[in-house]
C-alpha cells in the first residue's frame, strides 16, 4: 500500500459477516500505519495520515445485528450455542490484533460486573442470570453485535472513515479501472474500488410444491406461512384453538412452538414427583408441566424422522472433553492431500469417523455399563485391534466389528448408528395417540441422556460426530472432495444425518416438547408424512404411511424451515442482477453419472473468495463471504467459535474470521 494511497471499499450486508470485515479492516489498517492508533473522539485535518481508508456499509437493517440478530426480538428465540461459544472478534494470534471488542463470552462477564447504561431492563434481567453454558437468546447477542460494531467505531484508526447507509443495494457494476459503481435504492451510485457480498440470510422464491400450497390456501381461505426468518412473521395470525400444521421439527420449529405457547402466556412449571412419573426418568428431577393460557393453537408436527432433532448434551464446553479422535484425525486426512489423493467422501473419509464413533459408544458404555459388556477389557482391546487404521482398506471390518459386538454386548446396549437419527423407523403404529406416545418416550429419554452428559454413550457418539464435522470441514472445503461424493455423500446424506444430531437445541427444549404433548398442546403426524391440498374438506391434509387412522386436517399450515439458501433462488436484487449480468454464477459439480448438478453457492476462486463469472473469468475486486459460499465451504459460514480454553482447537472454528481477515488484506494490497 503507498503512502498516499486513497482506498474506499463498500460492504453489502452489516450483519456479522460485514462486521468481521469492518473489524478485520481496522486491524490491518492500523498494523500496517502503526501511527494509526485508535481514539474515541474527533481528530483534527491536519493529524490524518497521508493514506486513507473509507468504507461504505450497505444494509436496510441496522449495523452489527443485521437482518436474524436484532435487539428487539422476542426472548423466546434462543442460540442454538452457548455463551461461551460465539465471537466476531478473532482470537487467532497468527492475525492482526484487533482495535477494539472481545469474544460474547467476555462481553457478558463484563456487562455482569458493569452493565453498561445503553442496556434495557430485558437485557440486563437476561443476563443477570445468564451463565457461561446457558444458551442467549438471539436478542442478547444482536445487542453484543450492536455493541462490538459500537466499540469498533469508537476506536477507528487515523485515516479511517465508515459511512452506513440504511437502504438496500441494487446493483453493482464494473464502472472501469478497476472500480465499481454501487447503486442504491435510496441514493446513491456508490463509487468504490472494491465490493464484498456477505449478504447473510436471504428470502428465497417458494419451491414448486410450497407455490401450490400457497396458491391454493388463497384460494380456500386458508392460512399459509412460508418458510421465513422466524422473528419476521406475525405469528397472531395463527388461530387459537384449532389445528396448525407444522411442518419440519429442526430448529426454527422450536421457535414456532415457543411463540403459539409461552408468546401466547402459557407457562412451565416444575411438575410434581421424583423424575419419574411424567418428568425427566431417573434423574431425580420432578422435570417439567405445561399450564395453557387457553390461547394456544393445537399444533401438529411432523417431519421426515417424524421426532425433532436431538438437544444438546450438558458439557462443560462444545466438544466434550472425554472424547478424542483416534481415526478421522486432521493428521489422518491431510494425508489424502499429501500423497495427491482427493478423498471420496463415503469410501474414505466416512469410514474413519464411523470408526470414532463406535469407539466413543463403546468405551463409554465400559465405563458407564460394564456389566452391559462380557469381558470388557478383552472386548476393547479386540474393538481397537478390529478398526485399526490400516483396516481402511479392508471391505470387510465393519462385519468383524458387528461380530465381536454381538459376541460381548447385550442386545439392547448396541449401536444402531442409522437409528440415532431416525428413531421411528421400520415402526407401524396403531393410532395417533401411539405416535404421540413413541415420540414423548423419545424426547424424555433423549432428556436424560443429555443430563447425563459425558456419561451416555449415546451423546457421546454424538460428541465424537461432533468433533469429526469439525476435522471434516477444514477437509472438504475448495474441492477437498470429489465433486460427486459432495453431492451424493457429504450433502446427499450425511450433513442431515450429522444436523439431526449434533445441532439440536438446548435440552430445556425436548423436555417442554415433552410436556406439551402430555398437556394436549402438540400432536405428532408419524414419520415421512405427506402433505397436500384436500379442497373437498377445504384444508391442508397430512398423512403418514405409518400410522392407522386416517389424515390429519387442518386449516392453518407452517413451514418451520428458513428460507431456501440457493444463489439461484434467493430473492436480492443485487445478486439477481449480479447473475443476470453474469458477473457471478451457481457452481455446477459433477454426479457420479457425468451429469452437472447446480449447487446451492456461488462459484468462486478460492482465498480470497471471489466470485466466477459466467465465461469463468474471476471478477477482481469482488468478494464473497458467508452463506454464499456454501458450495466451496461447508458449515463454516455461519458462525465463528470463540478459542477453547482447554481441548482441541480445530481450524474450521474461526475460519470465517479469517477468510475476513484475508479479504481484508486483499482489499489493503489492491
Amino acid at each position: 500500500m503507498g503512502t498516499s494511497q486513497s482506498i474506499r471499499t463498500a460492504l453489502i450486508g452489516a450483519g456479522p459477516r460485514g462486521t468481521s470485515v469492518l473489524e478485520r479492516l481496522l486491524a490491518n489498517w492500523q498494523l500496517r500505519n502503526p501511527s494509526a492508533s485508535g481514539t474515541s473522539g474527533p481528530r483534527s485535518t491536519a493529524s490524518l495520515p497521508t493514506s486513507s481508508l473509507h468504507i461504505d456499509v450497505v444494509d436496510p437493517y441496522p449495523a452489527g445485528p443485521g437482518h436474524v440478530w436484532q435487539p428487539g426480538q422476542s426472548r423466546l428465540y434462543l442460540m442454538n450455542t452457548q455463551s461461551f461459544y460465539p465471537t466476531v472478534i478473532p482470537e487467532d494470534p497468527e492475525l492482526a490484533a484487533p482495535v477494539a471488542g472481545s469474544t460474547f463470552e467476555k462481553w457478558r462477564a463484563a456487562q455482569q460486573d458493569s452493565a453498561h447504561p445503553s442496556l434495557t431492563e430485558d437485557e440486563r434481567h437476561e443476563l443477570a442470570s445468564l451463565g457461561s453454558r446457558d444458551f442467549p437468546s438471539r436478542a442478547l447477542y444482536g445487542c453484543y453485535l450492536r455493541s462490538t460494531l459500537d466499540e469498533l467505531l469508537a476506536h477507528l484508526p487515523e485515516g479511517v472513515t465508515v459511512q452506513f447507509h440504511r437502504t438496500t443495494a441494487t446493483a453493482v457494476r464494473p464502472a472501469g479501472n478497476g472500480t465499481f459503481d454501487v447503486e442504491l435504492e435510496d441514493g446513491g451510485p456508490l463509487a468504490v474500488g472494491s465490493v464484498v457480498l456477505a449478504l447473510g440470510h436471504l428470502e428465497s422464491r417458494l419451491n414448486a410444491e410450497q407455490r401450490e400450497l400457497q396458491a391454493g390456501a388463497a384460494q380456500l381461505g386458508l392460512l399459509y406461512l412460508p418458510p421465513a426468518v422466524p422473528a419476521d412473521v406475525d405469528w397472531s395470525v395463527v388461530p387459537a384453538g384449532q389445528p396448525v400444521l407444522v411442518r419440519g421439527m429442526g430448529l426454527n420449529f422450536f421457535d414456532v412452538m415457543g411463540q403459539l405457547t409461552e408468546g401466547r402466556g402459557g407457562k412451565f412449571v416444575a411438575a410434581e414427583g421424583d423424575g419419574n412419573a411424567g418428568g425427566v426418568p431417573g434423574q431425580g428431577r420432578a422435570g417439567l408441566e405445561y399450564v395453557p393460557s387457553g390461547d394456544e393453537p393445537l399444533i401438529v408436527a411432523a417431519s421426515r424422522r417424524g421426532t425433532p432433532y436431538r438437544a444438546k448434551a450438558d458439557l462443560a464446553g462444545y466438544y466434550p472433553s472425554g472424547v478424542t479422535l483416534r481415526y478421522c484425525t486432521e493428521a489422518a486426512v491431510g494425508r489424502f492431500a499429501a500423497a495427491g489423493i482427493t478423498p471420496a467422501f463415503d469410501h474414505d473419509l466416512w469410514p474413519l469417523l464411523q470408526r470414532d464413533a463406535l469407539w466413543a459408544y463403546y468405551s463409554t458404555l465400559v465405563r458407564t455399563r460394564p456389566d452391559a459388556v462380557t469381558e470388557p477389557e478383552a472386548f476393547l482391546a479386540l474393538l481397537q485391534e478390529t478398526m485399526r487404521p490400516h483396516a481402511h482398506s479392508v471391505s470387510h471390518w465393519e462385519a468383524e466389528v458387528d461380530d465381536l459386538v454381538a459376541e460381548h454386548v447385550a442386545p439392547d446396549q448396541r449401536l444402531n448408528l442409522p437409528g440415532l437419527a431416525a428413531p421411528l423407523a421400520g415402526r407401524n403404529f396403531a393410532s395417533q395417540a401411539e405416535v404421540d406416545a413413541a415420540v414423548v418416550d423419545y424426547l424424555l429419554d433423549d432428556a436424560r441422556r443429555s443430563a447425563l452428559g459425558e456419561d451416555d454413550p449415546v451423546k457421546m457418539t454424538i460428541g465424537a460426530l461432533h468433533h469429526g464435522r469439525a476435522v471434516l470441514k477444514s477437509v472438504v472445503a475448495d474441492g477437498g472432495i470429489t465433486d460427486e461424493s459432495w453431492v451424493a455423500g457429504l450433502r446427499g446424506w450425511f450433513e442431515s444425518f450429522v444436523e439431526g444430531l449434533a445441532s439440536g437445541p438446548p435440552a430445556i427444549r425436548a423436555e417442554q416438547l415433552a410436556a406439551l404433548a402430555r398437556a394436549g398442546v402438540v400432536r405428532f403426524v408419524g414419520p415421512d408424512p405427506k402433505f397436500s391440498l384436500d379442497r373437498t374438506a377445504g384444508s391442508f391434509k397430512a398423512v403418514s404411511p405409518w400410522v392407522k387412522g386416517g389424515a390429519i386436517h387442518a386449516r392453518a399450515m407452517i413451514e418451520a424451515l428458513a428460507p431456501a439458501n440457493r444463489v439461484s433462488v434467493n430473492v436480492s436484487p443485487v445478486l439477481e442482477q449480479l447473475l443476470a449480468d453474469g458477473l457471478v454464477r451457481p457452481r455446477l459439480m459433477m454426479t457420479v453419472e457425468g451429469a452437472p448438478v447446480e449447487t446451492s453457492g456461488l462459484d468462486v476462486s478460492p482465498h480470497p473468495y471471489r466470485p466466477l463469472g459466467a465465461n469463468g473469468s474471476v471478477s477482481d475486486g469482488l468478494y464473497v463471504l458467508g452463506l454464499q459460499l456454501s458450495a466451496a465451504q461447508w458449515g463454516t459460514a455461519i458462525a465463528a467459535e470463540a478459542r477453547p480454553q482447554e481441548g482441541p482447537v480445530y481450524r474450521s472454528g474461526q475460519r470465517t474470521l479469517r477468510d475476513a481477515d484475508e479479504i481484508a488484506r486483499h482489499i489493503l494490497d489492491r
